[in-house]
């Protein structure tokens, strides 16, 4: 072998396969837009049902607190989603939004299952898979996108006053609607049921401290060191 002869050096390896903070970013994105459409869809799909078989009243179905709230979280996970694709830092007001929404259905899931699930439908008994995507599955994917998602801003405490805001609006203005024309959506709400007036303001209080309990957790998950999402998927790279 000559002196000048060419060293054989080993072909470079194959690079590693990442997901890194701009990947993870695009990723929660696309989750994201999908969860909006998903919500949309199981809310149009009620709709158009309700109406083929004559049992949607626009005025009812568009005053319960769950459908109003999916409407919201149609808006922020879309504006999200697209934040997220872009991979741009949320800013603190899309946060607290964001916390706002899945404090409101994670709550909303909770009254649900335990309270309203199984209670036998008026009327016409329509299409089950949107309440199970609105009531359970959106509620679930929200919950772990606020654990696992990428550039989450970090939120004050006080924020939670901004949370409680329109679950109190929503309330005041089911009681109003209520002493007029005497409809509530649900039955918990209804002041002339067994439990009277005392029984409402338990189901209330209850409920209202479920929020505010779910958003100061939420509000702490973002606050804590073990939960920076930034750090762990930039630990992703190479």
């Amino acid at each position: 072998m000559t002196a000048n002869a060419q060293r054989i050096s080993p072909e470079p390896a194959p690079p590693e396969a990442t997901f890194d903070l701009g990947t993870a970013s695009r990723f929660f994105g696309v989750l994201r837009l999908v969860a909006a459409a998903l919500v949309f869809a199981s809310i149009a799909t009620q709709v158009v049902d309700e109406s083929i078989h004559n049992d949607f009243v626009a005025k009812e179905y568009f005053s319960y607190f769950t459908i109003q709230s999916s409407l919201i979280n149609v808006v922020i996970l879309a504006l999200s989603g697209l934040v997220a694709w872009r991979r741009e830092r949320e800013s603190t007001l899309l946060a607290v939004l964001r916390a706002s929404v899945v404090s409101y259905a994670v709550v909303t899931a909770g009254v649900y299952n335990v309270l309203l699930r199984g209670i036998p439908d008026e009327g016409y008994v329509g299409i089950q898979w949107p309440n199970e995507v609105i009531h359970v599955w959106v509620p679930l994917f929200l919950f772990v996108d606020w654990l696992l998602a990428p550039s989450r801003s970090v939120l004050r405490m006080r924020d939670v006053r901004i949370v409680i805001i329109y679950p109190l609006a929503w309330l005041a203005f089911t009681f109003a609607r209520g002493a007029l024309d005497g409809w509530f959506p649900y039955p918990f709400l209804q002041p002339n049921g067994p439990d009277g007036w005392g029984g409402v303001a338990v189901y209330v209080l209850g409920i209202a401290a479920f929020i505010i309990a779910i958003a100061l957790v939420l509000i702490g998950i973002s606050r804590a060191r073990w939960a920076n999402t930034d750090r762990l998927w930039a630990s992703g790279r190479r």
